[in-house]
């Protein structure tokens, strides 16, 4: 089966529509109505949870064995600690990521009474006051705080303003899409993954595609605190895909072009068919792609797992350097995770099993356990008889 054209116009296009749109953990609602509209406008028939998972149903030619193809559009950010005398703010994070990568943000302040801007900045912030105590300030989230752009120079003229505890502190994304393919933003983690899918699935209409199966096009929006995808997962999904970056680094197979593919996180090995099925699907479909083993990552296959959702489960990831921080992607590993997520969508279903919960021993899978066939004596060496 030939692999789909992705339009690449349409995937940048709408990572940047997504990036314009700030989506904090807790503070979705905006970005949950973008997406909605956009899978309404590509002719599938989106429900939302009380919160705002969504949930778009694919149509196969079975209802039951679906997959599931999983993202997430809440962001890192942060909410409002404590007011100071200062007026100034105190922050803690949304999310786990450093205050290293927090200094120097530029920010949007959400509360009761409307939005503020602003700037988050270390507690010493000017060479020309603190000389060399600015580069001796420890990184640390108690040391930074949120100077507002408004007439606030005490706790008192800032609670004026109608501030408070517990307001959100979106962080701008700050994109730059460059010609030579690089596109360089916070919070590409995970809205190129919407992006991906929501291009896949523009690729799938456009080609009038037929799916073996059901597939559940899920996004969440609590992954970055670890909820994700627990209560978005039906009983007729079998398998999970969960789209999102894999980190580029040493020590790491990721790579900023290509599909990496996930073989474990830090929760445990990925599920051994569903990957070796991706895997395959790239190698048929001449799709580049490495693997790769995250040891400080979890994703939304993690939260669906610990709710206790009985599907198999697998990551592949677009490569991002300096992740939870100063992020940069390239457009050829989007364009090749959209490719990957076609073809499996559009794949035969090996595990007929799978369509039943539970069933006996009929089916079962198998894993290869003969030994390897290997050479009896040493590859002839350069120069050697």
């Amino acid at each position: 089966m030939p692999r789909l054209t992705i339009d690449v116009d349409y995937l940048t296009n709408q990572l940047k529509a997504l990036l314009a749109i700030d989506s904090p953990t807790g503070y979705t609602d905006t970005i949950v109505r973008h997406v909605t509209e956009e899978l309404e406008r590509l002719g599938l028939e989106p429900e939302l949870t009380r919160r705002g998972g969504i949930r778009a149903i694919w149509r196969g030619e079975r209802r039951r064995g679906a997959r599931a193809i999983i993202t997430h559009v809440d962001t890192l950010g942060a909410l409002v600690k404590g007011i100071k005398d200062t007026g100034r703010l105190e922050l803690v994070p949304i999310g786990h990521w450093s205050a290293r990568f927090a200094e120097g943000a530029r920010v949007t302040l959400y509360t009761e009474k409307g939005s503020f801007r602003g700037t988050i900045l270390p507690l010493k912030a000017s060479g020309h006051t603190y000389n060399d105590d600015v580069d001796e300030l420890p990184i640390g989230w108690k040391h930074v705080e949120l100077r507002l752009d408004a007439l606030a120079w005490s706790r008192k003229d800032t609670l004026s303003l109608g501030i408070d505890i517990g307001d959100y502190v979106a962080i701008d994304p700050q994109p730059e899409f460059l010609e030579n393919g690089f596109i360089v933003s916070r919070h590409l983690d995970d809205k190129a993954g919407v992006a991906i899918a929501l291009a896949a699935l523009e690729a799938m209409k456009r080609e009038s595609v037929r799916t073996p199966v059901d597939t559940h096009w899920l996004f969440t929006i609590s992954e970055e605190v670890g909820v994700g995808a627990a209560a978005i997962v039906t009983p007729e999904i079998a398998s999970m895909v969960t789209i999102d970056n894999g980190t580029t680094a040493p020590g790491q197979n990721s790579s900023e072009f290509g599909v990496t593919i996930a073989m474990a996180d830090q929760t445990g090995p990925f599920d051994y068919h569903l990957t070796k099925k991706l895997v395959d699907l790239c190698r048929d479909d001449d799709i580049r792609f490495q693997k790769d083993i995250f040891r400080y990552y979890r994703s939304d296959s993690a939260s669906a797992l610990e709710a206790g959702h009985d599907v198999r489960t697998a990551l592949i990831a677009f490569g991002i350097d300096a992740s939870h921080g100063y992020e940069r992607i390239h457009i050829h590993a989007l364009r090749s995770v959209a490719e990957l997520t076609t073809a499996y969508v559009m794949s035969p279903m090996e595990i007929e099993r799978d369509v039943e919960e539970v069933s006996d021993i009929e089916g079962f899978t198998e894993q290869p356990t003969e030994a390897a066939e290997q050479p009896t004596r040493p590859r002839k060496l350069p120069g050697r008889r």
